[in-house]
């Protein structure tokens, strides 16, 4: 009778333990996850910036156009 409750309980605690185990490989994979997001605004970031220099020099050109200044 012992035997069995110290076999259910030795069950127990391998189940508590992989239930660790896979909340451990959930939170990394959470972390990796906002890891990618992170990138993801990061390289948003970089395209607004890059748009917003490529329209910076699209006015400026126009302007030296419309003033009849020469391009080098």
């Amino acid at each position: 009778m012992q035997g069995n409750t110290l076999r259910f309980q030795g069950n127990a605690l391998a189940l508590q333990a992989d239930a660790l185990t896979m909340q451990a490989d959930a939170l990394t994979m959470q972390a990796e996850a906002l890891t990618m997001q992170a990138d993801a605004l990061t390289m948003q970031a970089d395209a607004l910036a890059l748009q917003g220099i490529a329209k910076f020099n699209l006015l400026q050109i126009n302007e030296m156009l419309y003033l009849g200044i020469k391009i080098k």
